[in-house]
């Protein structure tokens, strides 16, 4: 009934995609590319603002359609997927830019390295491909509209040895293969930090993996980087907690905007 709700105070707004009852043209539908491991995912816990949805914020389904945005977003581990920064940040998007309508196409992929975001590659825990599928999903929603960013949040499963040395040409070398997959040469690419906690102090390896997100805004045309300064964790030392996923959101808006606005 809630749900219910909900939608019908959607579509019953005095809003432009409200009362046309479908997706704007192309140009004012745009689109966002959500990528990374489970803390772009989100799993923090839902509460009573995770389904009431945005009237211009929609998101693909795991079945390709577009329906309106609520938490969770992702499908990558249903059991404990749940609040991420992407809503928020679609919402930051909409309410600042009051005649586009928000569309986010959800393909992170939780415990993933950067090595399963190669062409080709299947990554076991999840059944999936996490390259292959977040390309497919982007080229579907492409065809409804335009690409206006790519945000990513993960690193965690590469902070050891062995696996963070590399991981700056691998991080630049996917960049790349996004831009040209997607025909997106000029679209922003903005990663978030991984969480600084406390209770778990940052080893070596985490520190260099940090860097080279951190560095990418000097290494790399068009990108961002997103601190995670002050943010919680849910109690596990790993995932933000609900509040901290949605504030994450609003920087990577602050970051997105900025790089924008640049000619």
């Amino acid at each position: 009934m809630w749900r219910f709700l909900c939608l019908l105070a959607l579509w019953g707004s005095n809003d432009l995609l409200a009362q046309s009852g479908k997706l704007p043209e192309k140009p004012s539908f745009h689109l966002y590319l959500l990528v990374g491991q489970s803390n772009m995912a989100g799993r923090g816990n839902g509460d009573e603002l995770s389904g009431i949805p945005h009237p211009r914020v929609m998101v693909l389904t795991k079945d390709r359609e577009w329906h309106p945005a609520t938490d969770p977003l992702h499908f990558d581990k249903p059991k404990v997927v749940g609040v991420g920064p992407g809503r928020a940040f679609g919402k930051a998007v909409a309410e600042d830019h009051p005649q586009v309508v928000v569309g986010l196409i959800p393909c992170a992929v939780g415990g993933s390295p950067i090595s399963s975001w190669q062409p080709g590659v299947f990554y076991p825990p999840t059944k999936s491909h996490p390259w292959d599928d977040a390309i497919a999903r982007a080229r579907e929603a492409m065809k409804r509209g335009t690409l206006k960013g790519i945000l990513w949040h993960q690193g965690e499963s590469d902070s050891k040895v062995g696996l963070a040395e590399p991981y700056e040409d691998a991080l630049h070398d996917l960049i790349q293969r996004f831009r040209t997959a997607l025909k997106a040469e000029g679209v922003p690419f903005i990663a978030g930090q991984m969480g600084i906690f406390r209770e778990r102090p940052w080893s070596a390896e985490k520190r260099r993996v940090d860097q080279a997100h951190r560095d990418l805004p000097s290494t790399v045309a068009r990108t961002g980087f997103v601190s995670a300064e002050g943010l919680t964790h849910k109690g596990d030392e790993v995932h933000f907690d609900t509040a901290s996923a949605r504030e994450l959101g609003r920087r990577f808006y602050r970051v997105w905007k900025e790089l924008d606005e640049r000619p």
